[in-house]
């Protein structure tokens, strides 16, 4: 591992400071202390947030739920506020990983990084959630770019997440045994007047919405709707878990099972 200075501010303030000053966020660690072991990275200086209290916690915002970057995903996966408000999210964030990841991630560090098989993603794009930085609000379908990709800028740190709350949400993944990331995972939200949206991760590059499944579940959110949707191979991920065709086929059936979670 690669000799770095370790720092940890108590304010978001001095957290911009020392990135300005060329040092490299840390969050939950998951991904990033695996790269500095490996000497993927080599930061002169590591800069954890954890110790700034702002950027930390949930709480209700009038018809939303507000996230902090560094709230662990085994809080968002016990807080009663979102198992009551959006219990899809509460799901997703208690099937992350096993529980020594859930007590030291977050949902921060998760979607910076962007792995194309994580869960979050799903969440925020099936939400429209929007994603607060040190310098912007940036909605989920503009803040993901693809592979390991976001609109983050040098400098820029994720402070929180908002989140719409739906009216029934649910999120079903067939998950990779030993890594527990999603081979295919499928966050399903509806809302009242502006009808279903359906968010895939871990089938392609990146997280992507499905139109033929949302219209379906719109005109009836049950999961017998989506029986007569196509769902293409072309474009989703092959690899040694599964061929594209598999893919298509987890994806109906993820999605069947995310609406009879969010049913319940």
């Amino acid at each position: 591992m690669h000799a770095f200075e370790y720092t940890k501010p108590r304010s978001l303030d001095d957290a911009i400071a020392a990135l300005a000053a060329g040092g490299q966020a840390l969050a939950g660690g998951q991904t990033l202390i695996a790269s500095l072991k490996q000497r993927l990275a080599q930061p002169d200086t590591l800069i954890d947030l954890g110790g700034i209290p702002d950027i930390q916690g949930v709480r209700r915002v009038g018809d939303a739920l507000w996230i902090g970057a560094m709230t662990t995903h085994q809080t968002v996966a016990n807080d009663a506020t979102v198992q009551a408000a959006i219990p899809g999210l509460a799901v997703l964030a208690g099937g992350i990983g096993d529980r020594q990841v859930r007590a030291m991630g977050t949902i921060g560090g998760s979607i910076a990084n962007n792995d194309p098989a994580a869960c979050y993603p799903s969440a925020l794009m099936a939400l429209g959630a929007t994603v607060h930085t040190n310098q912007r609000e940036l909605p989920a379908s503009d803040f993901f770019q693809g592979f390991f990709t976001t609109a983050l800028d040098a400098g820029e740190l994720v402070t929180g997440v908002t989140f719409p709350i739906p009216g029934r949400s649910g999120y079903a993944k067939f998950k990779q045994p030993a890594s527990r990331f999603a081979i295919v995972g499928v966050f399903v939200a509806d809302f009242a007047g502006a009808g279903a949206r359906v968010a895939i991760t871990g089938a392609g590059a990146g997280v992507f919405r499905h139109a033929e499944l949302e219209a379906a579940l719109t005109q009836s959110f049950e999961p017998s709707a989506i029986d007569g949707v196509s769902i293409s191979p072309d474009d989703l991920s092959e690899d040694i878990h599964a061929t594209p065709a598999y893919r298509a086929a987890l994806i109906r059936v993820q999605t069947k099972r995310a609406v009879t979670q969010a049913l319940a």
